[in-house]
C-alpha cells in the first residue's frame, strides 16, 4: 500500500462506552476510517502503525443523523468505523503510534 494511503486510512480513534468494553473483554480496538477504506487496507495501516497482530476487522457504515434548526432540517455527514481484533497479550498504545 501506498506510504501517505497508510496515514489517510485511520481517522481517529472510537471512544465509546461500548468500545471500552469490548476493549477489555475480547481485545477490540474501534476507529473512524476513510469511507473507501477496504477491510486490507485497515488491517495493513493498524499494523503498520501500531506494531501487532491484526486477528479480524469488521466495518459498519453509519448514516448520519438528521438535525432540526432554525433554518429547516440539516444532515450530518455518513462515516464508517470499524472494529479491529488483535491478538491475545497485545494492546494498542495510541499516544506511541509511529
Amino acid at each position: 500500500m501506498n506510504p501517505e494511503r497508510i496515514y489517510t486510512v485511520l481517522r481517529e480513534p472510537h471512544f465509546t462506552e461500548k468500545v471500552s468494553i469490548l476493549g477489555e473483554k475480547a481485545n477490540q480496538y474501534a476507529f473512524k476510517v476513510a469511507t473507501d477504506a477496504t477491510k486490507a487496507e485497515i488491517r495493513e495501516a493498524v499494523e503498520t502503525l501500531f506494531n501487532v497482530t491484526v486477528q479480524k476487522v469488521t466495518t459498519a457504515n453509519v448514516k448520519g443523523k438528521v438535525k432540526r434548526n432554525m433554518r429547516g432540517m440539516s444532515r450530518k455527514k455518513n462515516w464508517k468505523k470499524a472494529y479491529i481484533t488483535v491478538a491475545e497479550g497485545q494492546e494498542l498504545d495510541y499516544m506511541m503510534a509511529d
